[in-house]
C-alpha cells in the first residue's frame, strides 16, 4: 500500500516549516509509523553528507534523524548552494550537476521533475508516511509557473497541506489570508488546516483573531505553537543567524566565529555553546574584541569571502590577535583561507588565478572541478598546543569541499582511517609549530563530545581558566522535547485524520 503524505507549506521563508516537519517526523515515529522527510528542492548552505557520499540539505538530515532513519539523497533530490556573482551550484541526487544563474536554473527545472518524482516514489514505497516540506511561499506569483517545491509537489504527491504562519514577525493574519487569496481554487482546496507558529503571550487574547481567521478562510486552525528556546536543533540556513541572539553569555570561554557572507555548516559550532562557551558571530573588526578562540568557518565561496575579509579590514586584526597568542581554528573554506595562497587556474570559484591567504599556515590550495563529499572516521595526529593530551583520539565527521590542499611544511592535524566505502589512509589538515593554529576539512568535528570537552579544557588551561565537566545535549532528548511541544499544541487527532484519512489511536 502506498505511503500517506502530509505537506507543510509556509506563508514565507523562515516561518518554522523545517522544525515543524522534524517534530512531526518524531511524533509519527513515536506512534509506531515508519516515516521519512522529503523536500524536492532546497536552497541552503548548511548541508550534510550521506553514507553514500551524497550532499543534501542539513534540515532533511535532521528530520531523518528525528524520524530514526538514515538520511538519503532521495529526501532532498535537488539542492541549490548559492555562490558569489548571483550563481548557484546545482546538486542533483547528491552530486554537482551544474553552476547556473537564477534565469538559467528556471529554464532547467522542467528536466528535474522526473528526478524529483522518482525520489518521492522511492520514499513512498518504503515508508508509511512521508512528511513533505515546501519552500518559501506557495503564493509567489512570479515563480508559480516554474516552481518545483510547493503546490506542484503537493499535486504530485497527492498531499494535503498545512499552512504555517509566523506570528512573531507580525502580520500573521494578513499573511495567511493573503497567501490563500493568491492561490487558485484547487490549491486552496488542498490546504486542510492552518498553524500559527512562534507565539508569545496569552493565548486567550489571540482567540478572537483565530475565530475570525477560521470564519474568513473556512480552514481550521489546528494549533498555536509557542515560541520556544532550549531546543538545540540544526537550522536550515544563515537567516537563523540574523534572528539569533548570543547565547550562553556567561560562558567560561569567548569564541568569535567570523560571519562570512557565504558561511556554511555553522551548526558545526552548536556544541561549543552546549559545553559552556559564549559563541559570537562577528562581521567587523570592532566586534572581534579579544576572544579566547577565533574560528574561520566553512564557506561556499572561499575566494569571494576571503576578498570580503580583506575589504572589511578583518585580516590584519585576525593576524594581530593570532600573533598575540589567541588560537584560531579554520574549518573547510576557513582552513583554505589560513594558508599562504589559493590557486584557481580553471576559474572554478572566481575570476582570480591566485589570491594570497592569511599566511598563518604553510599550505596551498588548488581548486579543480572535483568535489569531495564523504563521511570519515579519523584519529587526532597532533599532540601539542590545543591538542596536548588529545593524540590518537578517534573522531567522526564529513568532508564537503572543492579543491585540494597541499601541506608544504606543517604537521597534519588528523589521520583519516575510514569512509563508508572502506579503509583509507591519508592525512588531513595542518597545525602550526606552536599548535595554536589548526585547520581541517572535516565538518562535525565538535559534535564529537569527548574530543570537544578535552579540547575546550585544554584551551581553558592555556587561558588560565578552570576546567569544566559540561556535557553535550542529547539529540534524541531534543527531538522528544520538540515532539512534546508540537503534540501538546497541535490537534494531532485532526492531523492524523488529514494525513491518514481516518482517526488514529
Amino acid at each position: 500500500m502506498p505511503a500517506k503524505t502530509l505537506m507543510i507549506q509556509g506563508t514565507a521563508s523562515s516561518v518554522g516549516k523545517s522544525i515543524i516537519v522534524a517534530g512531526l517526523c518524531r511524533i509519527f515515529r513515536q506512534d509506531g509509523f515508519k516515516v521519512a522527510p522529503f523536500k524536492a528542492q532546497n536552497m541552503a548552505l548548511n548541508s550534510f553528507v550521506t553514507t553514500e557520499g551524497g550532499e543534501i540539505g542539513r534540515a532533511q538530515a535532521v528530520q531523518a534523524e528525528a524520524a530514526g532513519i538514515e538520511p538519503s539523497v532521495h529526501m532532498n533530490p535537488i539542492l541549490l548552494k548559492p555562490e558569489a556573482d548571483a550563481r548557484s551550484q546545482v546538486i542533483v541526487l547528491g552530486k554537482v550537476a551544474k553552476n547556473l544563474t537564477a534565469s538559467q536554473y528556471y529554464s532547467y527545472t522542467p528536466r528535474l521533475l522526473k528526478i524529483i518524482e522518482d525520489s518521492l516514489n522511492h520514499l513512498l514505497a518504503a515508508y508509511d508516511i512521508v512528511v513533505i516540506e515546501g519552500a518559501g511561499s506557495p503564493a509567489e506569483i512570479n515563480l508559480k509557473k516554474r516552481e518545483i517545491v510547493n503546490m506542484r509537489i503537493a499535486r504530485m504527491a497527492k498531499a494535503p497541506v498545512l499552512l504555517v504562519g509566523d506570528i512573531d514577525r507580525g502580520g500573521v493574519f494578513a499573511s495567511i489570508i493573503g497567501t490563500l487569496e493568491l492561490l487558485t481554487k484547487l490549491e486552496r482546496a488542498r490546504i486542510k488546516g492552518l498553524v500559527i507558529n512562534k507565539f508569545r503571550g496569552d493565548l486567550k487574547l489571540l482567540k478572537p483573531g483565530l475565530d475570525i481567521l477560521e470564519k474568513r478562510t473556512g480552514k481550521p486552525v489546528l494549533g498555536v505553537i509557542p515560541y520556544f528556546r532550549g531546543i538545540t536543533i540544526a537550522q536550515e540556513d544563515s537567516v537563523y543567524l540574523d534572528e539569533r541572539q548570543t547565547t550562553s553569555a556567561n560562558g567560561t570561554l569567548d569564541v568569535a566565529v567570523i560571519r562570512l557572507p557565504h558561511i556554511s555548516n555553522y551548526d558545526d559550532f552548536d556544541p561549543l555553546e552546549e559545553q559552556g562557551c559564549t559563541v559570537r558571530y562577528v562581521s567587523s573588526p570592532p566586534e572581534l574584541g579579544n576572544p579566547d578562540l577565533l574560528i574561520l568557518p566553512g564557506t561556499k565561496s572561499t575566494v569571494a569571502d576571503l576578498v570580503h575579509l580583506k575589504q572589511q579590514g578583518l585580516v590584519p586584526v585576525i593576524i594581530q590577535l593570532v600573533q598575540s597568542g589567541v588560537p584560531i581554528i579554520g574549518i573547510c573554506g576557513g582552513y583554505q583561507m589560513l594558508g599562504s595562497s589559493i590557486l584557481d587556474p580553471e576559474k572554478i570559484e572566481s575570476k582570480h588565478n591566485r589570491i594570497d591567504g592569511l599566511g598563518l599556515l604553510e599550505i596551498t590550495t588548488v581548486f579543480n572541478s572535483n568535489k569531495t563529499t564523504t563521511q570519515v572516521k579519523a584519529r587526532i595526529a597532533a599532540d601539542d598546543g590545543l591538542f596536548k593530551g588529545l593524540k590518537d583520539m578517534d573522531i567522526t565527521g564529513y568532508e564537503i569541499h572543492m579543491g585540494q590542499t597541499r601541506n608544504r611544511n606543517c604537521r597534519p592535524a588528523l589521520h583519516v582511517l575510514e569512509t563508508p566505502q572502506g579503509k583509507l589512509d591519508y592525512f588531513d589538515g595542518a597545525v602550526s609549530p606552536n599548535g595554536l593554529i589548526f585547520g581541517t576539512y572535516i565538518h562535525g568535528l565538535f559534535h564529537n563530545t569527548e574530543f570537544t570537552r578535552r579540547l575546550l579544557n585544554r584551551l581553558r588551561q592555556l587561558r588560565g581558566l578552570p576546567s569544566t565537566t559540561a556535557s553535550s545535549i542529547n539529540k534524541q532528548d531534543m527531538y522528544d522535547k520538540l515532539a512534546d511541544i508540537i503534540r501538546h499544541n497541535l490537534d494531532m487527532s485532526l492531523v492524523y485524520e488529514i494525513t491518514l484519512g481516518r482517526k488514529h489511536g
